[in-house]
């Protein structure tokens, strides 16, 4: 997927690496399941994947990875 649209109309580019727009997270339960020494690769297949608007800054979470549509985040002032 090298871009989608945000709520706001802007199409955010994902296609680059490093991307600017990019976070990689995963819940602390699973980060525990690596000890020691962690293989970046292999931690790297575990985590899910978000993405920040650079125009409204609107959070787009792909909590099923790829094949599933974002779930869209706002910040509440």
């Amino acid at each position: 997927m090298p871009a989608y649209m945000c709520k706001c109309g802007t199409r955010v580019s994902v296609g680059r690496i490093p991307c600017d727009h990019q976070w990689n997270f995963m819940s602390d339960s699973e980060f525990d399941k690596y000890e020691d020494q962690v293989d970046a690769g292999e931690l790297y297949k575990e985590m899910k994947e978000f993405f920040k608007c650079p125009s409204c800054k609107r959070l787009a979470m792909f909590w099923d990875g790829w094949d599933g549509e974002p779930t869209f985040y706002i910040e509440d002032n």
